[in-house]
């Protein structure tokens, strides 16, 4: 499947918008006390790459049952808690495209 934040894939034609999909992931980040803001922070960044994979991992799942073979248009929204949640959603329009 063909993922792209574009409106459109070169050298390919929409044939058919299938519909608008999202995927969304949370977690709650386990931080361990500690003294490093580097630490903190390359912490924080490792959840968010984690969740983000989850997230998209859903997204196409969820343009597969509507039999589409890419998403465009995608968006990514990543929501940081001062509960240390991270929730990311991914948000595009699933569409079949065919070779131009």
């Amino acid at each position: 499947m063909i993922l792209t934040t574009t409106n459109s894939v070169e050298g390919f034609k929409i044939a058919e918008y299938k519909g608008i999909v999202s995927g969304t992931a949370v977690n709650i980040q386990k931080m361990e006390w500690t003294f490093s803001m580097q630490k903190y922070y390359a912490g924080m960044s490792e959840g968010i790459s984690e969740i983000k994979d989850q997230a998209f991992q859903q997204l196409e799942a969820n343009a597969s049952k509507l039999n589409a073979n890419a998403i465009v248009g995608i968006s990514v929204d990543i929501e940081l808690t001062t509960t240390n949640y991270i929730t990311v959603t991914a948000t595009g329009t699933a569409v079949s495209i065919i070779k131009k």
